[in-house]
Parts: C-alpha cells; sequence; structure tokens
C-alpha cells in the first residue's frame, strides 16, 4: 500500500506561485510514476502534470507548460514529487491530488494511489 502525503496548497494572488509537495514512504513505495491531476468545482478531474522517478521523464498538460513545473527528490527514507507552480492565474484553482502509477500518462486510469489533496486557491 502506497502512501502519499501532499502539503504547500494554500491562497495566493494571480502570478504568485506555490510550491506543492507530495511524499511517499520509500519502502512502500513501489510505482514509478508521480503526478498531479486537479479537480475545480463542478468540473471532472484533470491531469496536471507527471513524472518518472526512475529516468525523469516529464510530462504537462498544454495549460501549465511554462509555467508549472515537477521534479522529484531521492532522499533515503522518503520519495517526494514537487510541483513548483508560477505565474498562477485564477483558473489554477483547484484540488490538487498527488497520484502514484504505472505509465507516464494523462489517463487516471493508470494511477493506483492517491492522495488526500490540498486546496490551492488563487485570486484576481
Amino acid at each position: 500500500q502506497v502512501q502519499l502525503v501532499e502539503s504547500g496548497g494554500g491562497l495566493v494572488q494571480a502570478g504568485g506561485s506555490l510550491r506543492l509537495s507530495c511524499a511517499a514512504s520509500r519502502p512502500t513505495f513501489t510505482r514509478d510514476i508521480l503526478g498531479w491531476f486537479r479537480q475545480a468545482p463542478g468540473k471532472e478531474r484533470e491531469f496536471v502534470a507527471a513524472i518518472s522517478w526512475s529516468h525523469g521523464s516529464t510530462y504537462y498538460t498544454d495549460s501549465v507548460k511554462g509555467r508549472f513545473t515537477i521534479s522529484r527528490d531521492n532522499a533515503k527514507n522518503t520519495v517526494t514529487v514537487y510541483l513548483q507552480m508560477n505565474s498562477l492565474k485564477p483558473e489554477d484553482t483547484a484540488v490538487y491530488y498527488c497520484a502514484a502509477g504505472r505509465a507516464l500518462t494523462y489517463d487516471d486510469r493508470w494511477y493506483d494511489y492517491w492522495g488526500q489533496g490540498t486546496q490551492v486557491t488563487v485570486s484576481s
């Protein structure tokens, strides 16, 4: 069982920045892909970005390219993925979820484990 713990959400003005973190205990981490999804009120959950833990390959949805950066950190006992979000827009407002999966894809069916979500609110 992979447990994912997110942090870093909050309220920010348009044009500002936030960094989200997602940590998984290394002994339980059995998936190569860590990704971020988001869900705005009244909308379906959508893919944001993902990274391959072993290769470092990344994949972004078009709407965040050039503004968001996904990265990973390989500490002794913890696997951590970050989402640096710059030039935030009100339309980025959503609950952001970390997920662990088996393929570098936007399709959430390939992701098996999910965090509890963290709220990001961008004011205009």
